[in-house]
């Protein structure tokens, strides 16, 4: 297996519409989708779509940890999982503000709007149907890689770039924001005292 180079904005593969794979269980597909993992892994991201690593194809792997799931009964805990020539639908027109990086942005993250709920399908290496109906980061994951097929990144859907900023600079506002949500409890509760 092999560690891939991944594309990052700017480069034209993340803005092409990627063609449906022919031939799932070809050799070439199940060594790209191992590399594809190993390259997601490596990183570390929770999805990666083909263009990413330069191949204008329709699949993505993805997983979601236990520490990214919001606990909720359709935000699906998965191991590490490809969908080839997926097809993603809303379910519902609800919709929500959701962080987002991306490894072809790297440093960045943004407020995404994405639908709550999303349903998927698609086929695995062997040719074996994949269905789901899922929520939370499950549906936001799905969503995000599913884009990258289409040629879309997540800043191509913000309407609000006042939401977008470096990594570590957001983790520090929100520290600070924790911090002072704490402060204020404290308060209010020795104000509830005197």
């Amino acid at each position: 297996m092999t560690v891939l180079k991944i594309a990052r904005m700017g480069h034209p593969v993340l803005l092409e519409r990627c063609r449906p794979v022919a031939d799932p269980g070809a050799p070439e597909i199940r060594r790209l989708v191992r590399d594809m993992v190993e390259t997601m892994e490596d990183a570390p991201g929770a999805g990666l779509a083909a263009p990413q690593v330069h191949v204008p194809l329709r699949l993505f792997v993805f997983r979601v940890r236990p520490d990214r799931s919001t606990g909720a009964p359709d935000d699906t805990v998965i191991g590490n999982t490809v969908v080839i020539n997926p097809v993603v639908e809303p379910v519902g027109e609800e919709m929500h503000l959701r962080w987002e990086g991306c490894l072809s942005i790297p440093g960045l993250r943004a407020a995404v709007p994405r639908f709550r709920r999303v349903r998927y399908s698609g086929v695995d290496c062997d040719g074996q149907p994949i269905t789901a109906e899922v929520g939370g980061f499950h549906a936001g994951v799905v969503q995000h890689e599913n884009d990258h097929l289409d040629g879309i990144l997540y800043p191509m859907r913000m309407t609000d770039f006042g939401r977008m900023g470096f990594n570590d600079e957001i983790s520090r506002a929100q520290e600070l924001a924790q911090r002072l949500e704490a402060i204020h409890a404290e308060w209010d509760g020795a104000a509830g005292n005197g």
